[in-house]
């Protein structure tokens, strides 16, 4: 059975090193200009966080295949989604209404890590 949480933390810890790279030397000037490089920094900080968080939820499967982690997954991939994908598209267009969602991957995030302790905690 493919361990999809596994398989897309691998992938979105790439993509944030990949993100991260081009941001500090292909967008750096942009970034600048706009003054929003801490911005960007932070979206490419909470990127990598739950890139690994996903990793840990598809060790956790390995570790306990009868529990499901899939709904925690979903939340932390959703939160990188949204939560660092409108921080990077706020960083490179200044379109500042970007901000207001931002927190809704916020609350993703959150919820993932509640999901999380409350699964561990009943093992």
């Amino acid at each position: 059975m493919t361990n999809i949480s596994l398989i897309l933390g691998s992938v979105m810890s790439a993509l944030g090193v990949a993100i991260g790279a081009f941001g500090a030397h292909g967008l750096k000037e942009i970034l600048e200009k706009n003054s929003r490089l801490d911005t960007f920094e932070t979206g490419v900080k909470y990127h990598m966080y739950h890139a690994l968080a996903l990793v840990l939820v598809g060790i956790l499967k390995l570790i306990k295949p009868e529990v499901s982690f899939n709904l925690i997954g979903y939340m932390f991939l959703f939160g990188i989604i949204i939560f660092s994908g409108s921080l990077f598209t706020l960083s490179i267009t200044n379109i500042k209404w970007l901000g207001a969602i931002t927190p809704i991957g916020g609350v993703l995030f959150i919820t993932g890590w509640i999901m999380l302790t409350i699964k561990v905690l009943n093992f």
